[in-house]
């Protein structure tokens, strides 16, 4: 009889609870939320032919992953991560990455040395207040670098007049001892308003069963950021600062090949001798302190923002400053000498201008681009030349739409202008290392010679989007896309000691462009929701890295482990698909399972590769099929100050992949691997503030395990050993505490 009364009691306040959170539009993330794009009027979800994941404020506070592009992997299917770390990920959608996923910070191109693999998002993980995701082919609006989709970012401000907010968050997790806490205020007095913010994170090495604590892995990361502005009903202005400063180890993975323990370098190139490196101290594996190889990088950015309704339209104009400071040190015996060291100077802007005619048709007008500086300075190794870069575009759009069909597209003209200078280098006597030089200085050796480079880029897009009936829609979408080859592709020649690879570029590279198909269906049911989305993609001038080889066939590797990569150029064709099923049944109120899955196969194009299978024929950093599911039932509570708790189960599958570049070794196979995660959430009410309190546990069984688009995964391992490289992290319990006056 209690166990009866206990079921209808929860089912009640399931009720209450379910009843609650529909009342109130912010509670969760529906299809049909308005995107922000940066330009032109508020559009559906639903109205743009491509299919786009919009991952609310709520979702990033509960989440409890080691980095801002963790979380976005694990809430959007197609999307996932390169990591050298749990501190380091570059995002990846559909196979493509790098400089070929355009990330935005409220409407502004993140230009921050993308082309690296040794270093993440320069942004405050802390203070974004929402993130959306385009997957596809984006240049139409954004130009060059959008090839493979868009990732737009924006931070929390004050939204509404004569409101106030404060926020804390606090957070810890076990594996590598991290901790987190974060500050944002805002305050919004009739049209005025201004918003600050702050952070702090420091972690140790991160640890596993097979390798126990990682070395050099740690990182202590701040941040700051003030805004100012004015607003007035849909017109603003509004000015913004934000300061990034990460000071990272940089892992090398050598180790003691009898015991497997790390060890660590003393002496410089050339009096090291690998194999009988010092091992590093239990000390210094348990420390928050920073080792002397280790890398800073600085990332500070100044930007306006303009919007403003016209008789004859909506006018944006964004302006902004940016400068990213990366410095690297690797010299054991004078720990204060970069070994490299760039500053990139950025000036982007953009310009658009959206007009409504009649009752069905949208038309939208802009252009953008950026100027670009990028120096090399006191430094010993210079993988890139100094720089200077001039982009522009402008671009037309059309939206027309008819009772339940849209239909839209748009044409784009881009150009790209390159100038590279010339660098000699000699050695200095004073330190026993390379230094840049005047090209007359005695024994100077040339470097980098002086180049430049125009590209022009044509990309034009036409789709879609046609409601069904009123639970299905169908979105298809085709387009063409453009990316202009990056300065490391083209002119690399040398040493990027973060990423312990020597580059090798090609300046006869000509531009990539991309022809996509996309085709989408999409659900929207009481019981359930879901989406699968498919795609086909096929690329011209195609560039990869690929693992360069000696005169005798092996692998071209220096006495300190350092690989040489050459880029190439070929075809190449990409296509999958990605899903997304939700269950919430109406009879079983809270209760909630999600199910996730992404495959993507990726092809070179070159007949010198056809039916050569893993010597050739696949292209490199494709990740294998993924599928997670997730099972929550969210609890509420008539209680005075506990409103809710929200357990759940997750688990996720990523299978082997044994479609991997295995030509001159550049990647091996990996594994499958299956994990269980954990967690419950609980919201307090104590008084007029809110305490969210999250706990998860990831890797619950304490799986050893390798990504396969892992850097670490091609570490040094100790000969004959039972693992291989490094593996990713162990069973990690985490807290986050999120508090709002």
């Amino acid at each position: 009889m209690n166990k009866n009364w206990t079921i209808l009691a929860l089912i009640a306040l399931s009720y209450n609870c379910v009843k609650a959170q529909s009342s109130n539009p912010e509670s969760t993330t529906s299809i049909d939320e308005v995107v922000l794009t940066g330009f032109g009027k508020q559009n559906f979800v639903t109205d743009n032919p491509l299919p786009i994941k919009k991952i609310s404020q709520k979702i990033l506070e509960k989440s409890t992953s080691s980095n801002l592009v963790d979380i976005l992997a694990k809430e959007t299917q197609g999307l996932v991560s390169v990591k050298t770390g749990p501190n380091i990920s570059k995002p990846f959608i559909r196979g493509l990455g790098y400089n070929r996923v355009l990330t935005l910070y409220n409407s502004h191109r993140q230009e921050g040395q993308q082309w690296g693999e040794e270093h993440g998002l320069e942004l405050d993980s802390y203070d974004v207040g929402q993130v959306e995701i385009i997957k596809g082919p984006s240049s139409l609006m954004f130009g060059s670098d959008a090839i493979a989709g868009v990732i737009s970012f924006f931070p929390n401000m004050p939204k509404h007049p004569n409101t106030e907010y404060l926020k804390a968050t606090a957070e810890y997790q076990t594996n590598n001892n991290l901790i987190g806490t974060g500050f944002s205020w805002g305050k919004m007095k009739d049209h005025w308003f201004l918003a600050a913010s702050s952070s702090l994170k420091l972690a140790k090495n991160y640890r596993n069963k097979a390798d126990g604590r990682v070395y050099n892995t740690n990182f202590q990361e701040k941040n700051f950021s003030i805004m100012a502005g004015y607003r007035n009903h849909d017109n603003y202005s509004l000015l913004h600062l934000t300061y990034y400063n990460n000071i990272q180890g940089i892992p090398d993975g050598s180790r003691n090949p009898e015991n497997r323990r790390f060890t660590k370098k003393i002496y410089e190139d050339d009096l090291d001798i690998v194999e009988e490196r010092p091992e590093v101290s239990d000390k210094e594996l348990n420390s928050y302190s920073i080792a002397p190889m280790h890398q800073q990088i600085n990332h500070l950015r100044v930007y306006l923002n303009n919007k403003y309704n016209l008789s004859f339209g909506q006018l944006v104009a964004n302006v902004g400053f940016q400068q990213n400071h990366r410095t690297e040190y690797n010299h054991p015996s004078q720990t204060s000498l970069a070994a490299m060291q760039v500053r990139l100077n950025t000036i982007n802007y953009n310009i658009g201008l959206s007009s409504s005619l009649e009752n069905h048709l949208e038309i939208n007008l802009g252009a953008n681009g950026m100027y670009q500086n990028n120096t090399n300075t006191q430094a010993t190794d210079f993988p890139i030349p100094d720089y200077q870069l001039f982009d522009f575009g402008y671009f037309t759009t059309a939206k027309w739409k008819l009772s339940n069909l849209i239909i839209s597209g748009g044409l784009r003209i881009d150009y790209r202008n390159l100038k590279s200078k010339a660098m000699y280098i000699a050695n200095m006597p004073s330190t026993g290392f390379d230094q840049q030089v005047p090209a007359d200085y005695p024994n100077a050796q040339e470097h980098f010679q002086a180049f430049e480079k125009n590209y022009y880029g044509f990309s034009a897009s036409l789709g879609a989007s046609y409601a069904i009936t009123k639970n299905l829609d169908i979105k298809l979408n085709i387009g063409q896309a453009y990316r202009a080859p990056n300065i490391t592709e083209l002119a690399s020649n040398g040493l990027d000691p973060g990423a312990q690879i020597i580059y090798l570029g090609n300046k006869d590279f000509k531009p990539e462009f991309s022809f996509q198909q996309d085709l989408s269906f999409i659900t929207k049911y009481r019981d359930f929701s879901g989406e699968i989305n498919l795609f086909n993609n096929h690329l011209k001038n195609y560039i990869y890295l690929m693992m360069s080889m000696d005169e005798n066939g092996n692998p071209l590797i220096n006495p300190q482990g350092y690989r040489t990569y050459q880029y190439q150029q070929s075809k190449a064709q990409l296509y999958g698909m990605d899903f997304y099923f939700a269950l919430h049944p109406h009879s079983l109120k809270g209760w909630t399972f999600t199910n996730k899955m992404s495959v993507v196969y990726g092809y070179n194009k070159n007949k010198e590769f056809k039916n050569k299978g893993n010597e050739g024929e696949y292209l490199p950093l494709i990740p294998p099929l993924q599928w997670d599911n997730k099972l929550e039932k969210k609890i509420c509570l008539q209680h005075q100050w506990i409103k809710d708790i929200s357990p759940f189960f997750e688990t996720e599958y990523n299978a082997s992949q044994n479609l991997y570049l295995a030509l001159n070794e550049t990647e091996t196979a990996t594994p499958s691997y299956f994990l269980i995660n954990l967690g419950v959430s609980t919201n307090l009410q104590i008084r007029n503030q809110h305490l969210g309190v999250h706990f998860s546990v990831h890797n619950l069984l304490d799986k050893v395990y390798q990504n396969h688009l892992s850097r670490l995964k091609y570490f040094d391992s100790a000969p004959n050993a039972q693992y291989s490289g490094i593996y990713n992290m162990g069973r990690n319990f985490s807290l986050k505490l999120v508090y709002q006056f």
